[in-house]
């Protein structure tokens, strides 16, 4: 199981791995209402270095990005079940509005991202070609959101008190 850790504690075990010779890989995201698109896309990632990172949006930057009913989960929660996941090495819960303070820190070796987005229009592909790094798209097809499952639940919710 990985760890939910912070940005200092991360930098010091990322610095560890690397003097052991292992590779990093980079993954982020809100993961609200976690489903199989957010698990296959992880595994993805996972398979793209020896150590998976996964950063967290924090609930305030949920808020800022998706508007005030976001999150439906704290950002601990949504922490502790990513790291709960099978290959998740570490994960940190990050308040910026992009991640590429973190990308810039850790320079991981590859930053995933899900076929939402192809290598050219990653929003942080400069900073990760910048320090050397790789930009890898991974995961299934694009075809689950959280935003449906909650208008789902929602629908559900209005028929049955009908």
């Amino acid at each position: 199981m990985g760890q939910v850790v912070s940005e200092a504690e991360l930098l010091d075990l990322v610095e560890q791995d690397r003097r052991d010779g292992r590779t990093v890989a980079f993954a982020n995201g809100v993961f609200d209402l976690l489903h199989v698109g957010h698990v296959r896309y992880l595994q993805a990632a996972a398979a793209e270095g020896d150590r998976l990172v996964v950063a967290v949006n924090s609930d305030a930057s949920v808020r800022r990005l998706k508007g005030d009913e976001r999150p439906v989960m704290s950002e601990r929660d949504r922490a502790e079940l990513v790291a709960s996941l099978r290959g998740v090495d570490y994960v940190v819960i990050f308040s910026d509005a992009t991640v590429e303070h973190l990308l810039r820190t850790l320079r991981p070796d590859a930053h995933c991202k899900g076929t939402d987005y192809t290598v050219d229009t990653v929003p942080e592909r400069a900073v990760v070609a910048e320090y050397g790094g790789r930009t890898a798209i991974v995961g299934d097809a694009k075809n689950h959101a959280t935003r449906e499952l909650i208008a789902r639940i929602a629908g559900a919710r209005a028929s049955s008190s009908d």
